[in-house]
């Protein structure tokens, strides 16, 4: 809209009737940002035409910290800052970004991210719509601004309890790393948003080892809580003493088994197999493109009808949560699969604008210089009405997946392989020995159809997750309770090479 009493379009003439002059106003506090810049940039960006641009601001501060061998090996703190301009023109997108707040600058990134989007405008511009403030991780001081000596005090104590654990305990890595990111979203739309983003997480590494043999463990938590919450339950002692216990366990493990047997899922952090076989297939960007083994599966059964999966953005205190996601839209809990059927898929504004659903408030960045995505947030199964020891009792033998190291998967057809860090062997309804070099392959959409039991002892992560799509990494959660799939291929060292699977 043409503003006569200022000389210039004002894309936004509702924007100063619309803002809570109690929120946090970082960027205009810190950067001299004003509303009449927000509409100057984004007519900037939309000056070639476009059916929507947007600004991301972001401000981020960090720490690290590294002991190993008993003393701090690293250390560092940061601070970045920039600004991302996206214009979508059709299912064309144009992205620019720069590390220089400066006017000029994020002009300069406007006007080329214009050109690469290049189009016709087709929608009308709106006001700045106010939306309900929430406060998923209220955090009186932030991490980020206590004294260093303190983290260094954390990690220390991390070593000093693992290397008491067990004279077997030979080398003990012990990290800390916490950030606070500050960021703003506008855009043609009327979105406008502000959050700041706290976000702590403690490692622990072991390796133990004994004459001719050696094994690793690890074991770490956090979320976005404060540096007081390793003060509380989930201590560095407390890390420590799971990662050492982890270790000394693996020197005694047997080979793993290999074929198609039963397998229990337990509680908590196996729900990255979830995640990575199934989460991902559910993102709608592969949906839209028709690359998922999900696609077109809308309505029907995909798993079995024990099985429900939600990804829940609103979990005060995890990793994985939003207060709004990074295109300014308030998170939720979105039902993916509700008793084997399948109910939707993981939208962000592109996705949701093209295939004509609602956005779930799932689009999600690394930074400023990266362009939005659909992304997971927190991942988990519901809990059933199993008992987990009545799951393991009906396993005449099979394996017992506690922990997970790495793996992987091909979205378009669900093919997975991983690598259990922690497992057991089930004989004759009983937990017996430790197993080592157990992988666990199968297909995403059948193994939820395998699934015959599940436990009412749903567990999430304690906060290490770190999910990467297309080169760019962000926090997420992930749950499960104790589960039973009926037949699923372990690979151990007796068989095949498991690494044709994805090939």
């Amino acid at each position: 809209m043409w503003d006569n009493d200022n000389n210039r379009w004002e894309l936004f003439p509702t924007r100063r009737h619309l803002i809570n002059v109690d929120k946090n106003r970082f960027f205009f506090d810190h950067y001299g940002l004003t509303e009449r810049d927000l509409e100057h940039y984004l007519a900037a960006a939309l000056s070639a035409g476009g059916d929507y641009a947007d600004l991301y601001f972001e401000y981020l501060s960090s720490t690290s910290l590294m002991v190993d061998e008993s003393m701090v090996k690293s250390a560092s703190q940061g601070i970045s800052a920039g600004c991302g301009i996206r214009v979508i023109s059709g299912e064309r997108t144009g992205y620019a970004y720069t590390d220089d707040l400066a006017p000029h600058r994020i002009l300069h990134a406007a006007r080329t991210a214009a050109l690469i989007a290049s189009g016709p405008a087709k929608t009308p511009t709106v006001g700045f719509q106010e939306r309900a403030a929430r406060s998923l991780y209220p955090v009186t001081l932030p991490s980020v601004d206590a004294e260093i000596t303190a983290k260094v005090e954390l990690v220390m104590r991390a070593d000093q309890s693992a290397r008491a654990y067990d004279p077997r305990i030979k080398e003990v890595r012990a990290s800390y790393a916490d950030e606070l990111r500050s960021i703003l979203v506008a855009g043609s739309d009327g979105t406008f948003a502000e959050d700041s983003q706290p976000l702590a997480r403690m490692n622990v590494s072991c390796i133990a080892k004994t004459e001719g043999n050696s094994a690793r463990g690890s074991s770490g938590g956090g979320g976005r809580v404060a540096l007081d919450f390793f003060f509380g339950e989930k201590t560095p002692e407390y890390f420590a003493k799971e990662s050492a216990r982890q270790a000394i366990l693996q020197l005694d493990a047997r080979e793993a088994p290999a074929g198609e047997m039963e397998v229990v899922l337990g509680p908590g952090w196996p729900g990255v197999l979830l995640h990575e076989a199934v989460g991902h297939g559910l993102e709608a960007d592969f949906n839209r493109k028709q690359t998922s083994a999900f696609a077109g599966l809308i309505g029907k059964r995909v798993a079995s009808e024990k099985c429900t999966v939600v990804d829940n953005g609103t979990m005060p205190w995890r990793r994985g949560s939003l207060n709004v996601d990074d295109e300014g839209q308030p998170t939720q809990e979105t039902v993916l699969i509700e008793n084997g059927v399948l109910k939707g898929y993981l939208s962000d504004k592109l996705s949701a604008r093209l295939m004509g659903v609602s956005d779930t408030g799932n689009g999600r960045r690394e930074s400023y210089e990266h362009i939005p995505m659909p992304r997971m947030t927190n991942t988990y199964m519901l809990p059933g009405d199993d008992a987990p020891e009545d799951i393991i009792h009906s396993v005449k033998r099979g394996v017992y997946a506690v922990n997970f190291g790495g793996g992987q998967v091909d979205i378009t057809n669900g093919k997975f392989v991983f690598s259990a860090s922690e497992a057991y062997l089930i004989e004759d309804g009983q937990i017996t020995a430790p197993i080592k070099g157990a992988t666990l392959i199968g297909n995403g959409p059948d193994v939820l159809t395998r699934v015959s039991m599940v436990g009412n002892d749903l567990k999430l992560d304690e906060g290490v997750g770190t999910c990467g799509k297309d080169g760019q990494a962000v926090p997420v959660g992930v749950g499960i309770p104790t589960i039973k799939v009926d037949r699923l291929t372990v690979g151990g060292t007796a068989k095949k090479d498991v690494g044709r699977f994805m090939q």
